[in-house]
């Protein structure tokens, strides 16, 4: 079965969107249910911020399979890819764990409230996530 590398491109470039800002949303979420005096506020971006996550992190496997095909499946790379990847394996890594992490709580992240490092996981995902961004974006200039 061969496929069309503009498909698969054209796919990469549109899903990696999804992921990127779902993390970047949710890390605000979150930075938000420390700031906010209200529990029932801050409650409800945490929860808010959960659902950002969980859905971004199952985004960034339809970015990370199409971004495979792309690249011939080059795991690592060099130069612009090498980057890119330096940033886009932490970063699905930590979308993952911290997706999975909060899913299994699902039956308190309803009443929960986040708590500073889970805070710091998530704004330090979000800043992978961005570099990996940035990374993929500086690949197309060269093309």
């Amino acid at each position: 079965m061969s496929y069309e590398p503009s498909l698969w491109s054209n796919l990469h470039g549109a899903v990696t969107h999804f992921p990127i800002a779902l993390m970047l949303f949710a890390a605000l979420c979150d930075c938000a249910s420390l700031t906010v005096r209200s529990d029932e506020l801050r409650r409800g971006f945490h929860f808010t911020g959960t659902l950002a996550l969980i859905v971004g992190a199952l985004a960034s496997y339809v970015a990370v399979l199409s971004g495979l095909v792309v690249s011939r499946w080059r795991f690592w790379g060099h130069a612009t890819l090498l980057h890119h990847h330096q940033f886009v394996w932490p970063a699905f890594a930590m979308m993952t764990l911290l997706a999975v992490w909060r899913a299994a709580k699902w039956e308190s992240s309803a009443r929960a409230q986040a708590n500073l490092a889970s805070v710091a996981l998530s704004v330090f995902t979000a800043l992978l996530v961005s570099g990996a961004g940035y990374w993929g974006g500086e690949l197309l200039n060269q093309g």
